[in-house]
């Protein structure tokens, strides 16, 4: 049984194949019902462990993940279990490293690089990937 989030909830993201996956920041309490399956955690510092399965990219704010490499391996798990699960990215406000990370989905799920910055921030939060040096490392997603 596939298990999905509301399209219509706060920090839903669908992607062009139908996978959804919510963003948020972590500057909440808490996350909203119903819990993720699994979450990605794009943070200078390892969050304290959940209920569900997670990783952590060590991701400094206004930055890239410290191992590119590692960061598109987790990402394109999550990317893969978005097919079957709910899956959640969180960054501190869910925004510049979160959709970072959507971006970067997109580009999984199909997009050019240059298509999914711009999907995200149309369909997810209108300041996503917000440096740069992110949008190059959605770029660096596609090989």
């Amino acid at each position: 049984m596939r298990r999905e989030w509301d399209p219509a909830d706060t920090g839903v993201l669908q992607l062009p194949s139908g996978r959804l996956v919510r963003g948020r920041g972590m500057h909440r309490d808490a996350p909203d019902e119903p819990l993720p399956d699994f979450g990605v955690y794009l943070l200078s510092r390892p969050p304290l462990p959940f209920e569900w399965e997670s990783r952590w990219i060590r991701w400094p704010d206004f930055r890239t993940p410290h191992d590119p490499e590692d960061a598109h391996a987790v990402l394109y798990e999550a990317w893969v279990r978005s097919g079957r699960q709910r899956v959640e990215i969180a960054c501190g406000r869910g925004r510049g490293r979160t959709g970072t990370a959507l971006a970067c989905l997109a580009v999984l799920d199909g997009l050019s690089p240059d298509e999914a910055v711009e999907f995200v921030r149309r369909h997810y939060h209108p300041r996503a990937v917000e440096t740069p040096w992110q949008r190059r490392f959605v770029a660096r997603s596609q090989t």
